[in-house]
């Protein structure tokens, strides 16, 4: 088989090729990270998050409109609402991961290793649960009626629990890792793992830090977030492509974006909302588009943005009083999540 053609082999409905270049510029954009900006482990300031957020961003956008361009105005559509969406939706993990950090105190200058080797996984598990979801569509259509209801009855649950904190961190899956893993008691540096003397034996044997156990924390999170954020985006769309390559964009992203956000995510409480009304109007939906027709992408995109923005908005004029507050009194940007502070 010549070269050339090779690369043209239909791969889950897109040529080898745009994979190809998919997986090479994602691996580019990692290299990059780990190997030039963060070779030594050290703390992110705000600034650079946020630059490195909309370096991020930009190579997203600028995929949309080679998606736009090479595959028709409806996938360009289709990517950057999936985009949009897979990235609010992923605000809820930032607070989470926060959480996972303060409970096991990784030092902010370790963070950051712990989340881009959690990229790896994600790349890895996102595939899975993608190629799962979108195989179970392809063989059967009346799935998309589960996922429907599921996204509707989700988003009825995030508007009755969004004051409620998660409770990821000190939750079942920690006190399991505590249980069954031979625990350094503090850091070891960077490692994820030690050897070290067995207490019982005096034999050196492999120990694994909080910093391994940070690492598969981050990795459940995800795990669980996908649940919601895949069926939201197969309901856009199910090309596996699309899927996909908006999912690791708005992934990586948001990774960059922590340690800006991770102080100030209290600021978007309200953003839960409009999320929630999000994945209703995506789980509706399904319903319009199997029974009456499709709903035109550009309705899609623009109902899901104005959603979106609505609840940036609000959640930002929401909350200027409390910051003016906290900022007289001295306290740090980024206190307690705000349900404890804003006035019913």
């Amino acid at each position: 088989m010549e070269p050339v053609s090779f690369l043209y082999i239909d791969y889950f409905g897109t040529p080898l090729w745009a994979w190809l270049l998919f997986g090479g510029l994602v691996t580019a954009l990692l290299a990059f990270d780990l190997g030039v900006l963060h070779r030594k482990a050290r703390e992110i300031p705000v600034g650079e998050s946020l630059l490195l957020s909309a370096g991020y961003i930009t190579v997203a956008l600028l995929f949309g409109a080679w998606t736009w361009w090479t595959m028709g105005a409806e996938s360009g559509m289709d990517y950057l609402t999936a985009f949009l969406v897979e990235k609010s939706l992923s605000l809820d993990n930032v607070f989470v991961i926060s959480l996972i950090f303060a409970t096991l105190a990784v030092p902010r200058h370790l963070q950051h290793r712990v989340l881009f080797y959690g990229i790896l996984g994600v790349i890895v598990l996102r595939a899975i649960v993608i190629g799962f979801g979108t195989a179970l569509v392809a063989q059967f259509s009346w799935v998309l009626f589960l996922f429907g209801g599921f996204l509707i009855l989700t988003g009825i649950k995030m508007l009755l629990i969004a004051d409620k904190p998660a409770a990821l961190a000190e939750g079942p899956m920690l006190r399991f890792l505590r249980r069954h893993l031979r625990l350094t008691d503090g850091l070891r540096g960077e490692s994820f793992f030690s050897r070290e003397p067995h207490p019982a034996t005096g034999r050196p044997v492999l120990f694994a830090t909080p910093l391994f156990v940070a690492l598969i924390l981050v990795e459940v999170a995800d795990l669980i977030f996908a649940v919601d954020s895949v069926p939201a985006v197969l309901a856009i769309t199910t090309d596996p492509y699309i899927v996909y390559t908006s999912n690791i964009f708005a992934i990586l992203g948001l990774r960059a974006l922590y340690f800006a956000l991770a102080a100030s995510v209290h600021r978007f409480h309200y953003l839960k909302y409009a999320l929630a009304l999000v994945l209703v109007f995506i789980g509706s939906k399904i319903f319009v588009n199997l029974i009456y027709g499709k709903i035109d992408p550009a309705i899609s995109l623009g109902v899901t943005f104005g959603l979106l923005a609505g609840g940036v908005l609000f959640s930002l004029w929401k909350t200027r009083s409390v910051l003016t507050d906290r900022s007289a009194r001295g306290d740090p940007a980024g206190g307690a999540p705000l349900p404890e502070y804003i006035e019913k």
